[in-house]
């Protein structure tokens, strides 16, 4: 893999070497960390994460009001996570998942342990986190925090950095794993997933590209949780219309909506680690047809404007916005200031 896609993964732990035997090993409860990123702060997340349009207003509320938004959303000096981290750490570093749990409670699933053992496997979560907390404010940042904190306490194989989640905390490691793929590379959906294009945001092209490229996707879902299994497969299907092809999906056995098992957790590690071979011809395809759907669209607006149609402009520039996010980011501020200027 390109040199490239390790930078920011080395930036994280800049100024501190890894210590790989020097940290503490086995359950570590009520942990807190004081390493903050760039990447959790407020105006990079909603760089990476909002609407073309949302960043536009966003700068126009700050230009007028002379507020910025804060350095850090996030005080960890109140913050508590648990971290898990195996008794040894092979040569090439420890994995990482950072989960987001769906409760408050930071804790380590029991049945893991062994499996994470396995997998050389460290696991980091933070309390304070769940269904009920806010996904800008605090689930996003904390998972991001505890990323770059690991990161930096421990020997971590940068190939091996994976997001993963259960039920509404899945939904937000997709949303993260999508809008920072230059940190993370697999991430795990246990029984929760969304669409990409209209629930999750599209970050910039040179991000975007990434994920397409580096990220692997794992769906974990019970066989009887009829909900999510539908959710599921409208969220692949997105994935294969945005031209994302690592994709496994697991399947929890006997289970309804609940946390998974030892075998399963084994079963889904193992699928983050098993990647699969992208076709470049495909991508590159994939990726021409939606640059012509979308380029098709944005001059339909732009028709629309130079109409006089401004309402009408304002709408589909909209559903643009929701569609393509920052894939289409200059051309569609370019098209709100001209409207804007128009009435």
């Amino acid at each position: 893999m390109a040199a490239r896609y390790l930078l920011p993964l080395t930036l994280l732990a800049v100024a501190l070497p890894a210590t790989g035997g020097d940290a503490p090993t086995g359950l570590q409860s009520d942990v807190i960390f004081s390493e903050y990123s760039p990447y959790s702060r407020p105006a990079e997340m909603l760089r990476r994460s909002g609407s073309p349009l949302l960043n536009r207003g966003a700068r126009r509320v700050a230009q007028q009001s002379g507020v910025s938004l804060r350095e850090q959303d996030i005080d960890l000096s109140h913050e508590k996570f648990a971290l898990y981290v195996p008794p040894e750490v092979p040569p090439q570093g420890y994995g990482l998942l950072v989960f987001v749990s769906p409760w408050d409670e930071a804790a380590v699933p029991r049945q893991w342990k062994p499996i994470l053992d396995r997998h050389s496997m460290i696991f980091v979560t933070a309390a304070n986190s769940g269904n009920d907390t806010s996904t800008i404010e605090r689930r996003e940042p904390l998972a991001l925090l505890a990323a770059a904190n690991v990161i930096k306490r421990y020997k971590i194989d940068p190939q091996r950095v994976y997001i993963g989640g259960f039920s509404g905390g899945a939904r937000v490691a997709q949303r993260t794993a999508v809008a920072y793929p230059d940190i993370f590379h697999g991430v795990m959906l246990e029984a929760g997933s969304d669409t990409l294009g209209d629930i999750i945001t599209l970050p910039a092209a040179d991000l975007f590209h990434r994920f397409q490229e580096t990220m692997r996707v794992v769906y974990l879902t019970g066989d009887h949780d009829e909900t999510n299994r539908a959710t599921d497969g409208l969220s692949r299907r997105s994935l294969e219309d945005w031209c994302v092809y690592d994709v496994d999906t697991e399947t929890i056995y006997g289970s309804w909506h609940a946390l998974a098992d030892a075998l399963s957790i084994n079963h889904a590690l193992e699928a983050l680690d098993r990647r699969k071979q992208i076709d470049r011809a495909q991508l590159a395809q994939c990726r021409a047809n939606i640059d012509t759907e979308m380029s098709t669209q944005l001059q339909r607006v732009e028709t629309l404007a130079r109409s006089g149609k401004t309402e009408e402009a304002w709408a589909m520039l909209k559903a643009i916005d929701q569609r393509y996010g920052s894939l289409a980011a200059d051309r569609i501020v370019k098209l709100a200031d001209m409207l804007d200027a128009s009435r």
